[in-house]
């Protein structure tokens, strides 16, 4: 059974945010040749690797709600230009929201098991409005209203 992980994204407030910023580093990615897949550098490395990278995801909280996730693709370890050690997460650039789950603050990443992620907002949607603002639907989850 896969693992994922959990990750703040700092500086982000809404999926929007997040999907522009993404599509500007895929272009520049494209544009020196490199593959479509986007990364985040960390400074630890996951120990549990092989579980992440059998269908795991990295689940991104924005303003204090898991509201999307992305699948991981690789993650890879190298040495920065300063001789320090790092991690890349390396993962598909497709985001998929998820149903809204209010997550406190943490540093890093934490680990994700597949019984407490949230469901995907189509498939927990079916038949539903899906156009929703992501932030509208945050804050009526946090409500106790979907």
């Amino acid at each position: 059974m896969p693992l994922h992980l959990i990750k703040l994204c700092v500086g982000i407030d809404r999926i929007a945010q997040l999907v522009q910023l993404q599509e500007r580093r895929l272009q520049a990615l494209v544009a020196d040749g490199q593959p479509p897949l986007l990364s985040h550098i960390t400074r630890m490395t996951p120990k549990r690797a092989d579980e992440l990278l059998a269908g795991g995801s990295i689940y991104w909280v924005i303003r204090g709600q898991i509201q999307a996730r992305q699948r991981l693709r690789a993650i890879e370890r190298f040495t920065d230009t300063d001789g320090i050690g790092r991690c890349a997460l390396m993962f598909e650039a497709t985001l998929v929201r998820t149903v809204a789950q209010p997550r406190r603050p943490f540093q890093g990443w934490r680990y994700l098991k597949p019984e407490d992620a949230p469901a995907d907002l189509d498939q927990a949607m079916q038949g539903e409005d899906l156009e929703m603002p992501p932030e509208m639907r945050a804050e009526l989850a946090a409500l106790g209203l979907l």
